[in-house]
This record gives structure tokens, sequence and C-alpha cells, in this order.
């Protein structure tokens, strides 16, 4: 068949340029979806590595504001603890010092007037005074005294006599702690269902409750206000 070996070079010609040129366009389409993807993929791998830094970041920032309350809180406390350390130890001091007046000359007439005190406080005409059993002796001594003194002040101040019954208490279950009490009287009536506090100590704890602020205002406040 004449021209029959050109025309079949000519068809594989052909067909090889549109093979060649199909794979062409395949690997052009390829690189193509590839170079998307990747970028698709690189663009979400960014994303989701400036999410977790913005979240890393995130928790940091919290974990710093916790610290900071945690050491500001901590600093608090330990400022507190170290302050109520100081005032008991203000207090401490303050009742070794009134504790020497229970050895001085003047201790019996202050027993006196604290017993004196109590009477005008409950006003009851049978009462027991209750003390530390190495003050016994000493209250025995200043009751009538009292009762004297107790008598003269109600007859001057409302007119009335009035005679009061004071009986020291001896049992030694119901004696003032000698270790854990600076010196003083308790006054009862009507079987202990009235009482009267008048010890040394309870003396200190008034007046630490009327100064705690003024304490408090020259151990501390007044430093703060010269520091601002």
């Amino acid at each position: 068949m004449a021209g029959g070996p050109q025309q079949i070079r000519q068809m594989v010609n052909f067909i090889l340029q549109e093979a060649h040129e199909k794979a062409n366009e395949i690997r052009i389409k390829t690189e193509h979806d590839f170079n998307v993807e990747k970028q698709t993929l690189v663009h979400a791998a960014r994303q989701r590595l400036n999410e977790e830094y913005a979240q890393k970041e995130r928790e940091r920032e919290v974990q710093a504001r916790i610290a900071k309350s945690t050491a500001v809180g901590d600093a608090r406390v330990k400022k507190m603890r170290l302050r109520d350390e100081l005032l008991k130890q203000l207090v401490d001091e303050a009742k070794a010092e009134v504790a020497k007046v229970a050895s001085s000359p003047a201790y019996p007439e202050l027993v006196k007037q604290l017993i004196v005190q109590a009477l005008i406080k409950i006003e009851e005409n049978d009462v027991v005074v209750l003390c530390r059993k190495c003050d016994v002796a000493l209250c025995e001594k200043q009751v009538a005294g009292a009762a004297q003194s107790y008598a003269d002040i109600i007859k001057k101040e409302t007119g009335e006599v009035v005679k009061v019954q004071i009986r020291v208490n001896k049992k030694e279950e119901k004696h003032l702690p000698d270790h854990a009490c600076c010196g003083g009287i308790t006054v009862t009536a009507c079987n202990a269902r009235i009482v009267c506090d008048n010890t040394l100590d309870a003396r200190i704890a008034l007046c630490y409750e009327d100064l705690l602020p003024q304490i408090r205002y020259e151990l501390w406040d007044k430093h703060d206000e010269a520091s601002k």
C-alpha cells in the first residue's frame, strides 16, 4: 500500500506527541495539585502552631497570674502570722510586767478595789471570791474592807444601806490557776450563774482590745503611710 509506512510514522508521531502532551498536562496538574495541597497543609500546620502557641501563651499567662496571686497570698499570710506573733509577744510581755504587781506592796489594795468593782458590776449581796491559791489569805484580809467600801459607795450614790456577804473560795478545784493567771479575782453569785472576771489577765485583755487599733497604727500603719 503506497504511503503506508509514512502514514504509520505520522500516526505514531502524532500518538507520541499526544501522549507527551497528555503526560505533561498530567504532570503540570499534578504539580499544581501538589503545590495547592502543600500550601493548604502548610497553612493548616501554621495555623495549628499559631493556635498552640497562643494557647500555651495564654496558659503561661494564667500560670504566671496564679503564681503571682499565690505568692502575694502567701506573703500576706506570712505577714499576718508574723504580726499576730508580734502582738502575742506584746501581750505576753505586758502580762509579765503586770504579774510583777502581784508581788508588790500595792497588790493588797488593788485586790480590794477589784472586789469592790466586781460588786458594783454584779449588784449582788451574797458573793464568792475566787482567787489563786497563793492569794486566799490576802483576799480574806481584804473582803471586810471591800464590803465596807462598796456599802459606802452605794450609800453615797443612792442613799440605800446595803450589807453584802463575801466569802473567799477555799476549794482547791475552784482556785484560779497559779501558772496561767497573773493575779486578781473573779466574783460569782447565784451559785456561779453570775460571774465577773476581774483578774489582771481580763483587764489586760480589755486594754488590748481597746488599744489594738492604736497599737496596729503605731507598729505598722504609720510606717506604711510614711512609705507611700
